[in-house]
């Protein structure tokens, strides 16, 4: 098997080296995580394993079994962040401004006017991610360190790290223990070879899968057995399809050579959990190339488009500073050191940029994650993107999957149809009366009740369930609810799964005689193939049986001539439910034979082994006996309607994408409420052409106020020829469905919005592996922790419980951190230019001379003590109460107009800040008494208290918090005063003379913004303060 490892290579990021001497100290193992950054590509292989001694031909550098998802090592920590950091422009242009400090000529004041805010930016930062950092490494060390069992011929069971297996050891793992590496199956405690393992945080789905041991291995006598045996094991070179695993087993005994072949049913992935017995495995591929680590990936970062407008305004800021700098040296008068003093300007005027916005905004984001997670009214969310709350609140596009999301995916068997007659739930009694009539033995072969009989049979075989007792308790386990519902319901009608294990398989009857089938073959349900199917012998006739279930699409060509099967289907489909088509085949022996010999040919190939398979499979699966066609209904989430009405309402289009059929679609988008009564439902056509799809799209663009039905393979032809049409006609669509529709298109529809509907925001809502795409592609992607696992949860940036959750989400905190984060950037930008203008006209006054009108300390305390906590307090202030918020969802569209925050706003805030820096200068200068220092106590108090009232007008809802801010801040400014006696007057600001002046220039530049504010408000107030 050697020869294998030639053309079977590729490439992934370099690691580190796996045989390492037990002894290395823990001081190199700090910097595993960085060692891949100085070594070249490393080329991956497949490999053959030596059971007991370990790889074999030459290779023996394998990556180490370390979980490391540290960012950082105590070397790139500092380098790394100050990037990150000083790639924005912010932060670089500040970084600018302090370092040109240490020039003398430009110098102004203090350097820790300049580097006191900027330290105390990185400070938070550097606190921040390392406090994450920490977090990280203590979960992988945590992890790096559990105890397992190795297997070795000097000590028997040997304790072992996690991070100190290798390849080709043999590890014991016992129930609910991680699976630490990848390894294949060769014994379990179970006498059948099979156990249970838990995937969910793997593929996020919640149901148990099963694993079976090689037959070989599993029939040894002892554990140690397996030291002694002469086997080689070949993989696969590391892959990331976890659905998917090609191997073989080469066994040498004196008796000759057994060989077998190896498949994901006969192996554990790293990551997955034990769920029953103690298995002993074959390390095969550990750390970076285990299946978990090759399918994590980064997925991209999100930047909100508040973020965007705000790094937007920013620019326009610092246009300005240039500006007014440029202004202020041309009035000077321009002489050989001109480009000196436009620095010192430029360096005067730097406070116009608020370094402390983004301090500012992250941590109010941080705020808004936290409420959300603690709000009563949705328990157990979670706000895993703590970037982008805001964006919730400006969503126009609402993608929503189907199963599990509108749908409980709680699955209830409702109908059987046999061709001439169908039986309800009402008349499920008489199955069973019919059922236990046909297996007395009494009644013809081909009567009605015989087929019925034949039909139930086989539903209660063809699945992959597994009956588990925990605590005298049986529970179903199976990958699918549907075949759970299945299981279910033969019971209900007299034929109970009562035993089964990898080989056999009993049927309880309603007499209480059981009948036992061997199991020769399994064909697990694939999303290609869409079906499933099972080779079984009757232990009491010797009859062989395939049975086949699945969708009615592929089984159609499969099953013999018949005139109903279509009709029905489509039938099934307007009521909800999920059809299934149940066939049979009769194989001879003969038959049988030879198809175990192709079979087995072609599982024993190493390359295109599933195409092998399949394609031998396919040649039994022609001229099948249909059985039966059954309904399984799928009930919707609780309050779905009135959240899709709510949601409606509040001016979000709400889509569906699904992969079930298309009339199924539009029965669950009927009883949900997605399309309304009044709705005219537009059918879109299937096309093939350029042709066809031209048309189609001309007949919509005819059309209007129409709800729309796609499916998934008419869109792509649309696409491939009139994208922008297509966006541009289904977007005005009252609602959307697109049904069978893949992950892929799912995500693809999501970018196309994106790419047209530009700004508009897109969010995506699902619950399965198959959303991730979708949820990972949106603006805003929301989980739903439910039924199906997960995966979807995992890799939102929200996660919720149910579907009537997203309303309070979006219209209740979605509004409050939107409108919060406006009003908060506009304040710290208002802060930064009314000193500003104070700087400029101290600076014209006294004849354009670049220096600082207040000294460095006091600079940055405004900025910090001063002020900080009452602008900061705007992030618990609200417009409207949560429950008008839902009352009147109609107030959400506005959001969506971004006028909260916009170059309008900008300008009001811009001239509001121009009329109040020049009042207060102005007026401390007409008050001017004979020191300068008065100068600044006047003008310095009245920009305090101003900036203070300015926050009260801006408050919507007082909070008890605001008010202890406002107090605090107040306070400490007043004990400044009389504490700094270098920068102020002692003597002076205890008179009444300080206090009547400072008290005049503040009521003057905020009494004329509060008249104007109060009339406003009466005259052409507000929607939201018309609901209050």
């Amino acid at each position: 098997m050697g020869d294998q490892l030639i053309d079977d290579d590729a490439y992934l990021l370099p690691t580190v080296r796996s045989r390492r001497n037990a002894s290395s100290s823990k001081f190199c193992n700090m910097f595993k995580c960085c060692r891949n950054i100085f070594q070249r590509r490393r080329t991956l292989h497949s490999r053959t394993i030596r059971v007991g001694q370990g790889p074999v031909c030459g290779i023996s550098h394998f990556p180490r079994n370390v979980v490391c998802n540290q960012k950082y090592n105590i070397f790139t920590f500092i380098p790394l962040v100050l990037f990150q950091q000083f790639k924005f422009f912010l932060n670089l242009y500040f970084l600018l401004m302090a370092c040109s400090q240490f020039i003398p000529a430009i110098q102004i004041g203090s350097p820790i006017t300049y580097w006191g805010p900027l330290g105390f930016v990185l400070t938070i930062t550097i606190i921040r991610e390392a406090f994450d950092d920490l977090c990280r490494y203590l979960r992988d060390r945590e992890m790096n360190s559990e105890k397992y069992e190795k297997l070795t011929y000097a000590d028997g069971f040997h304790p072992i790290e996690s991070a100190d297996i290798q390849v080709g050891d043999l590890i014991v793992i016992h129930k609910d223990k991680r699976v630490p590496s990848d390894v294949v199956l060769l014994r379990t405690t179970d006498k059948s070879g099979a156990c249970f393992i838990r995937t969910d945080q793997l593929d996020g789905e919640t149901d148990w899968k099963l694993r079976i041991a090689v037959p070989f291995t599993q029939n040894l006598h002892d554990d140690m057995d397996i030291l002694n045996l002469n086997c080689e094991v070949y993989a696969e070179k590391p892959q990331k399809d976890i659905h998917a695993f090609v191997g073989t087993y080469r066994v040498n005994t004196l008796d000759g050579v057994q060989d077998g072949s190896l498949s994901v049913e006969n192996v554990l992935w790293a990551n997955t959990v034990l769920a029953s017995g103690t298995a002993i495995g074959l390390v095969v591929y550990t750390g970076r190339e285990t299946r978990s680590v090759m399918n994590t990936t980064l997925p991209e970062s999100k930047v909100g488009l508040l973020d965007l407008e705000v790094n937007n305004l920013t620019k326009i800021l610092f246009l300005f500073v240039v500006v007014l700098s440029s202004v202020m040296v041309v009035m000077k008068g321009i002489d050989a050191n001109w480009y000196r003093y436009l620095m010192r300007f430029v360096l005067l005027f730097s406070y116009i940029i608020p370094i402390s916005l983004r301090v500012n905004l992250d941590m109010a984001k941080l705020f808004y994650s936290w409420q959300i997670g603690r709000d009563q009214a949705i328990p157990d969310t979670v706000v895993r993107s703590s970037t982008i709350p805001e964006e919730l609140g400006r969503i126009s596009f609402l993608l929503s999957d189907k199963t599990g999301t509108l749908t409980k995916n709680e699955m209830r068997f409702k109908k059987i149809h046999l061709g001439t007659v169908s039986f309800g739930s009402e008349a499920f009694q008489d199955v069973s009366r019919h059922v236990e009539s046909a297996y007395t033995g009494k009644l013809a072969r081909h009567s009605f009740s015989a087929k019925l009989q034949a039909a139930v049979e086989a539903i209660a075989l063809c699945h992959n369930v597994t009956p588990i007792e925990e605590n005298g308790l049986v529970t179903y386990q199976a990958a699918s609810p549907d075949e759970v519902a299945l299981v279910h319901w033969t019971e209900q009608v007299g034929v109970k799964l009562a035993f089964r294990d990898l080989h056999n398989m009993q049927l309880q009857l309603s007499n209480g005689i059981r009948k036992s089938f061997q199991i020769l073959h399994l064909f697990p349900f694939t999303s290609e193939s869409k079906r499933m199917g099972i080779i079984v012998k009757d232990e009491t006739t010797d009859e062989v049986s395939l049975l086949i279930k699945g969708a009615d699409t592929v089984m159609g060509p499969m099953v013999q001539y018949n005139d109903w099967l279509d009709e029905e289907c489509s039938n099934m489909a307007r009521e909800g439910l999920r059809t299934l088509v149940v066939a049979k085949k009769i194989l001879t022996p003969e038959q049988l034979s030879d198809f175990e010999k192709q079979y087995h040919a072609a599982k024993m190939t190493v390359t295109d082994r599933s195409e092998h398979m399949a394609a031998v499979v396919r040649r039994l699966e022609t001229d099948l006996q249909l059985l039966c066609l059954t309904g399984v209904e799928d009930r919707l989430q609780d309050q779905v309607t009135t959240s899709l009405e709510l949601l409606r309402n509040a001016g979000i289009k709400v889509w569906m994408l699904t992969g079930d059929k298309l009339e199924t679609a539009i029965c669950i988008a009927k009883s949900s409420g997605l399309f309304s009564k009044s709705d005219n439902i537009h059918v879109f056509g299937q096309v093939q052409s350029r042709t066809e799809a031209h048309n189609e799209l001309n007949a919509l663009r005819k059309k209007s106020d129409v709800a729309l039905v796609m499916t998934g393979s008419a869109l792509n032809v649309c696409l491939q020829y009139y994208e922008a049409e297509v966006a541009e006609l289904v977007c005005s669509c009252t609602a959307v469905v697109c049904c069978r529709c893949s992950p892929e298109q799912k995500a693809q529809i999501v970018n196309l919005l994106k790419r047209y509907r530009k700004p508009l925001r897109v969010a995506a809502v699902g619950d399965g592996g198959n959303d991730v795409s979708m949820i990972q592609a949106a603006h805003a992607g929301i989980g739903i922790d439910a039924h199906e696992g997960k995966q979807a949860s995992l890799a939102a940036d929200f996660s919720i419980t149910q579907f009537s959750h997203i309303c309070r989400l979006l219209l209740v905190h979605g509004r409050f951190c939107y409108k919060r984060s406006c009003a908060l950037s506009q304040f710290v930008m208002h802060r930064g230019l009314i000193i500003s203008v104070m700087q400029a006209i101290f600076s014209c006054v006294f004849y354009f001379a670049s220096v600082s009108l207040y000294q460095g300390v006091l600079m940055v305390a405004y900025s910090t003590a001063y002020t900080m906590l009452p602008v900061f307090s705007l992030v618990v202030d609200r417009d409207v109460t949560a429950q008008n918020a839902l009352t009147y969802p109609e107030l959400y569209k506005e959001l969506g107009k971004g006028r909260s925050l916009s170059f309008k706003t900008f300008c009001i805030w811009v001239l509001v800040s121009i009329f109040q820096g020049a009042t207060i200068m102005y007026g401390a200068l007409y008050t001017f008494d004979s020191d300068l220092i008065h100068v600044v106590a006047i003008s310095f108090t009245a920009l305090i208290i101003t900036e203070l009232i300015m926050v009260a007008l801006t408050i919507h809802t007082w909070h008890w918090l605001m008010l202890v801010a406002q107090g605090l801040s107040l306070s400490l400014y007043l004990a400044s005063l009389v504490v700094f006696d270098k920068y102020f007057d002692r003597q002076f600001v205890l008179t009444w003379t300080f206090i009547g002046k400072t008290l005049s220039v503040t009521a003057i530049s905020c009494v004329p913004l509060y008249l104007f504010k109060a009339l406003r408000r009466k005259f052409s107030p507000p929607s939201y303060a018309k609901v209050n």
